[in-house]
């Protein structure tokens, strides 16, 4: 099937589920009438080397390598993978297929421990057997498989491929790669093993889809080699095809690129939103204009023997309502694996289970923090899309994929427009599954994370990074530690699971903050109200506020040169002299065993195997910022929403000394149980038209002030009715003021 443009994503980036920058190019192409096709071939070269057929030829090739070398396996453990070879080539494409979702049954037999065969990751089971203690057998039965598989890769980085690894390949040749050199050296070499089966993918496609314009998502440093090999095929074998480069690695790493050998391999580098840039390549390329008359939005290409930058097209990028939905045709939707590797909550979801990608917004509608790319358009240009439009867009892709499962990969999804988007899912009664990544802000309230809950959202991912006030002023997070501590106790106590990003090593940080970091961090996990979290050292970026104005924040840039190729992460020297390499191993044991509930007790030296000072911390701070929380000051433009059912009423006299009323009994029925609330009969009648004025099932939502209003003109005393036990039970049951 001929296509005008074909969009790849090259090895590797999740096993799980596709990486989304393709699928929202032909989404947008769609809308301009575009022809366009997609693969992943990370998938695809996954599929075809973790296959019976691609195991017999590797352990052939091992052989014809150590004849050719006079070499055996280095290792122990290669040798005894290769001893095992007849027990992986009849287990593997079961277990791939389990890993599918398509052969659950075999989840009994992984589990037996003696189907399949055992090599050094497995070794880590003894350890790891009270974690997965609670967890049932599918979930098991994954965690062992992904085990399998590794070592696997263990066996293939050894004896095939060192550069192998299953969510990046040749990572280090893109890291930090301010020359060229060292990549253009390794491509000028025979292709790998690896390099092989990738190209005999892209041959096939490119075959079948013959297109005028080939376009490489380079999202991260581990797919970039990759890229480059692809590119470096198509140049050799079929000149006549113009080759882009797109993604966050360019959006990040190459806006200095400078190296005129880049272009041996790419006639184009796209920077931030893709979009236009790629309907000018296309019009370029599609139409016999001269090349004066070709017109460009932040591209590099080359000229006259030169690398420039061009961006002279007047015309203004799209509006994010305007660049369609996701389209995932032609990716192989049911041939992702589901892997859970280690542990942790909320990397268990980036690696398990199928998630359509999208965003509510553009940017980062905060966009302050001093060590992210503030400067870059996909933080610094914020644009929120319409709730309907989000909504509509989740349900094109339920039909189209079959998947109910949404990722948002906002950079800090907006509380209002989350409360928006929730409301829209509820209202069109949908069954769907999200989670997203957030600023920890006061704006979460119990009662949003009720509403969030309510509508499908199972977690949420957001950045503490360092528990101390002092720095988070410094990195400009515009939050508190205890403000943080109350935001995950709402999200929690609604049901949410919470996932906070840690950093150790700020500029300034002082041993002190890092042990008193780590006792915050105890005290979250050991209330319960953290499920998950990772610890990151600091890395300082040229596109950040630090990096930009490195003496603002006590360091010093160890050049000021700027190389040719790569230019993002910055070696520096911290003025504190402080190594904080050191706290590594420590912060990182000590949150893999709060995670799982245990070890709270222990002293925080016991983590360090060098002297540390005690903490500073009271040992209930967290406790206590807990308790100051205001009940009672509610905003009148606060929007009201009833999200439960309709009620039962029955009304009744009731007397006492002589004295009756008459009184209303209204009794509610919730998914899990049946409860009933009493009052007197006005406040009754008014409270039955209140819940059907303000039920969720409306489009006009009710602010505070104008209930308050309604209720003062026929009764008296709100606020005694409004904080009575009558309205605190049904606060509980689905009353939720927003």
């Amino acid at each position: 099937m001929k296509t005008e443009i074909f969009a790849i994503t090259p090895p590797f980036t999740q096993l799980n589920t596709p990486y989304p920058a393709t699928a929202y190019i032909k989404g947008f192409l769609n809308t301009k009438n575009i022809s366009s096709s997609q693969a992943d071939l990370g998938i695809e070269v996954i599929l075809e080397l973790f296959s019976k057929k691609g195991l017999q030829d590797l352990f052939c090739h091992t052989v014809r390598s150590r004849s050719e070398d006079n070499e055996k396996p280095k290792s122990d453990n290669a040798r005894r993978i290769f001893a095992l070879q007849d027990e992986y080539l009849k287990t593997i494409d079961a277990v791939i297929a389990f890993l599918q979702g398509k052969n659950p049954t075999l989840a009994l037999q992984i589990c037996s421990d003696d189907f399949l065969p055992q090599a050094s990751r497995f070794s880590q089971l003894e350890e790891l057997d009270w974690a997965f203690g609670a967890m049932g057998t599918q979930d098991k039965a994954k965690h062992l498989a992904t085990l399998y598989l590794e070592d696997i890769s263990d066996y293939i980085v050894e004896c095939i491929d060192e550069n192998f690894g299953f969510s990046r390949y040749a990572e280090r040749l893109g890291r930090s790669a301010n020359s060229f050199d060292e990549l253009y050296e390794t491509l000028l070499k025979e292709p790998t093993y690896i390099d092989h089966i990738l190209i005999s993918v892209l041959k096939e496609k490119i075959e079948t889809v013959q297109p005028k314009l080939f376009l490489i998502s380079v999202p991260f440093p581990g797919n970039l080699y990759s890229a480059f090999r692809c590119a470096q095929w198509i140049k050799a074998n079929h000149p006549e095809i113009a080759v882009s480069m797109g993604g966050g690695f360019p959006n990040t790493e190459l806006r200095s690129l400078s190296d005129a050998r880049v272009f041996e391999f790419f006639d184009y580098i796209t920077l931030d939103d893709g979009e236009l840039p790629i309907e000018l390549l296309h019009h370029n390329i599609t139409h016999p204009i001269p090349k004066e008359a070709h017109f460009y939005k932040r591209t590099f290409l080359l000229e006259n023997g030169k690398v420039v930058y061009r961006n002279d097209a007047f015309r203004n990028d799209y509006k994010q309502a305007d660049i369609g939905t996701p389209d995932y045709t032609g990716l192989l939707l049911d041939k992702y694996i589901s892997v859970i590797e280690i542990v942790n909550p909320m990397h268990r979801m980036w690696s398990d289970g199928r998630w359509n990608k999208l965003t509510m917004a553009h940017g980062c509608y905060w966009g302050k923090c001093t060590f992210c790319d503030i400067s870059l358009d996909y933080i610094k240009v914020y644009e929120p899309v319409a709730a309907k439009l989000i909504v509509d867009r989740m349900e094109d892709l339920y039909a189209k994929t079959g998947q109910n499962g949404f990722h948002f990969v906002d950079e800090a999804a907006p509380p209002a427009l989350m409360r928006e988007v929730a409301l829209e899912i509820i209202r069109r009664k949908l069954a769907v599954t999200w989670w997203t990544n957030i600023r920890f802000e006061k704006s979460f309230s119990r009662d949003l994370c009720l509403l969030l809950k309510v509508s499908g959202c199972i977690a949420v991912s957001g950045g503490l990074e360092v528990a101390s006030d002092r720095l988070l002023k410094l990195i400009d997070k515009g939050v508190t530690v205890e403000q943080v501590a109350r935001v995950t106790r709402n999200f929690t106590e609604a049901g949410i699971m919470v996932h906070a990003y840690l950093m150790y090593g700020y500029p300034t940080q002082t041993v002190q903050e890092t042990v008193d970091s780590l006792e915050m961090v105890r005290q979250l996990f050991e209330l319960g109200i953290l499920q998950s979290g990772f610890w990151h050292q600091f890395a300082m970026t040229a596109h950040s506020p630090v990096g930009m104005y490195p003496e603002k924040f006590g360091v010093v840039k160890e050049t000021e040169t700027i190389g040719t190729f790569a230019n993002n992460d910055i070696n520096y020297t911290d003025k504190t002299g402080i190594d904080h390499n050191k706290f590594s191993y420590g912060l990182k044991k000590s949150l893999f065993n709060f995670m799982h509930g245990i070890c709270f007790d222990y002293e925080l030296q016991d983590w360090f195997d060098f002297k540390i000072p005690r903490t500073k911390i009271p040992a209930d701070f967290i406790e206590r910022a807990l308790d100051e929380d205001d009940h009672f000051n509610t905003k009148p433009t606060a929007k009201v929403v009833w999200v439960g059912g309709k009620p039962i009423s029955d009304y009744f006299t009731k007397s006492k000394k002589g004295n009756t009323w008459e009184m209303a009994s209204l009794t509610f029925h919730d998914k899990k149980e049946t409860f009933t609330v009493q009052t007197n009969k006005k406040e009754g009648e008014w409270l039955i038209t209140l819940l059907d004025k303000i039920s969720i099932s409306n489009e006009k939502v009710h602010t505070f002030q104008e209930i308050k209003a309604d209720f003062e003109t026929t009764l008296e005393n709100f606020e005694l009715f409004w904080y009575s036990k009558t309205i605190n039970t049904l606060r509980a049951y689905g009353l939720l003021v927003l």
